[in-house]
């Protein structure tokens, strides 16, 4: 048997190498690579895709899996061998039913989709994109012609980024969470309080504020000379080994928070891929479990360690010397609220913590009805304008502010956007284990020691990747399989209430 594992797992290196690159090209495309490259890289990313995908959908990969099938039930479930083996098969099931031929086709319409999403969101013309979004929506809906019929059509496309969990589930745990939300935000409204931003708003040189991003991360416990960091249009998150993560943002000279808080997120998803075990490195092992415990580490350190009073207090100084005419007459307490001031706003990245699951709602909402057929993709801009207006009372002015402002669609991404809320939600359960687990956690902030709880968390959840099912991860850092969203619930309504000073709000979700 070691000699049929050896050769599934020089298999499946040669199939994840040919991953990343297709990864490293997509980096490539959105940070350096002339625009006009982009109807060239879109074949390039084809012929990749197809040819991973081919090799991994070869019939030899089944035969050595049914032959290993005995040997990894032999085996602790738990151990590395056993879970290449279980998650190999479950890849290879799902993979083996979608031709090559439209697995090339996925990869090229997005390339071509992403060069047209950014003109078209500079122009904010919808009409622009909208040829682009139609392929990629036909292409989706043959997707999941590919699988069994399931309760609902989206089930299929969420699978890909959250296996397991079903639509009626993340509908439940947003019905939740809408009731609980609502009544927060209104309280925060007539509360009549007005907490100054100002201070994040003025001239920031965009050289300043990579230095002072730099200087935050650099305290997180990232291994030395294993990542680096670019400017991009929408940031994002890759890497092409645990030890080679590719972290971007985005600067805006009249607004500090774009880059810091973006910048913040995107390394949340790098502390995650560079924490993974390097035993995993090369295998379909090696990458968070689900996007939602992804979103979970980069929300995380974004908003829970990010726009916690301890980081503030530590890094007030630090920004301060930084920007001293920005900063003058601020201090560490008048920056922990300007960072966290609730004021619904357009943009979803640049959302704060009690809006911003209203935008992964309604985006949630509108991919349902678009696969259904139930909205028309013309329709579209009209319905995203329309739930803005119902969910955070404001006027779209334009596309480009409005449904042509996320990447995701552009990239075929359908189905993704769900787990930035379960993200948000994941998170606090998960916090709430590493509080009880490390005594003094804030205080070990105020002094800007943050690598115990980049630690804690590698132990209890990057070093396994994705040996385990997102359900028995979950369970293995936070102690139950279930999303609940009881510990988001009392984060929110706690740091809320003493900002805006708001009378004991009822919080009926304590689960």
């Amino acid at each position: 048997m070691e000699a049929k594992f050896n050769e599934l797992k020089t298999r499946l290196a040669e199939i994840h190498d040919l991953n990343k690159i297709g990864w490293i090209l997509g980096w490539d495309q959105r940070t350096m690579m002339a625009p006009k490259g982009a109807r060239v890289r879109a074949e390039q990313l084809a012929s990749l895709g197809r040819v991973a995908h081919d090799k991994f959908t070869a019939p030899e990969i089944g035969r050595l899996l049914d032959q290993l099938q005995p040997h990894a039930e032999s085996l602790p479930y738990d151990s590395d061998e056993a879970s290449l083996i279980r998650v190999a098969r479950r890849d290879w099931d799902k993979a083996r039913r979608v031709p090559g031929e439209l697995r090339a086709e996925l990869s090229r319409s997005a390339s071509l989709a992403n060069a047209a999403w950014i003109e078209a969101r500079k122009q904010a013309d919808f009409q622009r994109f909208l040829p682009h979004l139609q392929k990629n929506v036909q292409l989706r809906r043959r997707y999941i012609e590919c699988f069994d019929q399931t309760e609902d059509l989206y089930d299929v496309l969420l699978d890909d980024y959250e296996p397991g969990l079903p639509t009626a589930e993340v509908r439940r745990v947003f019905g939740e969470l809408k009731r609980e939300l609502l009544p927060l935000i209104a309280a925060v409204t007539r509360s009549g309080r007005e907490i100054d931003d100002g201070c994040l708003h003025g001239h920031f040189p965009i050289d300043q504020q990579r230095a002072f991003v730099l200087s935050v991360v650099g305290r997180f416990g990232f291994q030395t000379d294993s990542w680096r960091l670019d400017p991009t249009v929408h940031p994002f998150a890759s890497n092409s080994c645990t030890t080679d993560i590719r972290i971007t943002t985005r600067y805006a000279e009249g607004f500090l928070s774009p880059a810091l808080f973006g910048t913040l997120h995107e390394t949340g998803h790098g502390l995650y891929e560079n924490g993974v075990s390097p035993n995993l490195e090369r295998t379909p092992l090696c990458r968070g479990a689900s996007l939602g415990l992804h979103e979970s580490q980069s929300r995380m350190w974004e908003n829970l360690v990010g726009r916690s009073r301890p980081f503030w207090r530590f890094f007030f100084p630090r920004l301060k010397a930084a920007f001293p005419a920005q900063m003058a007459g601020m201090d560490a307490e008048g920056v922990y609220a300007a960072v966290n001031k609730v004021q619904p706003s357009l943009i979803r990245v640049e959302a704060d913590e009690a809006t911003y699951n209203l935008h992964i709602i309604l985006r949630f909402e509108l991919e349902q009805a678009l696969m259904s057929g139930d909205l028309a993709l013309a329709e579209l801009p009209e319905a995203w304008n329309a739930r803005m207006q119902d969910y955070l009372g404001l006027d779209v002015p334009d596309d480009g502010l409005g449904v042509l402002q996320d990447i995701h669609w552009s990239g075929g991404m359908i189905g993704y956007f769900p787990t930035y809320a379960l993200g948000n939600i994941i998170s606090c359960q998960i916090w709430e284990k590493a509080q009880a687990a490390l005594p003094g956690l804030e205080a070990q902030f105020e002094q800007g020691e943050f690598v115990p709880l980049r630690e804690w968390l590698r132990d209890n959840l990057h070093q396994h990747g994705r040996k385990f099912t997102p359900a028995e991860t979950l369970e293995r850092v936070a102690g139950t399989p279930r999303i609940e969203v009881g510990p988001y619930v009392r984060y929110l309504y706690a740091k809320f209430q003493d900002l805006y000073a708001l009378p004991d709000l009822r919080q009926p979700v304590t689960a």
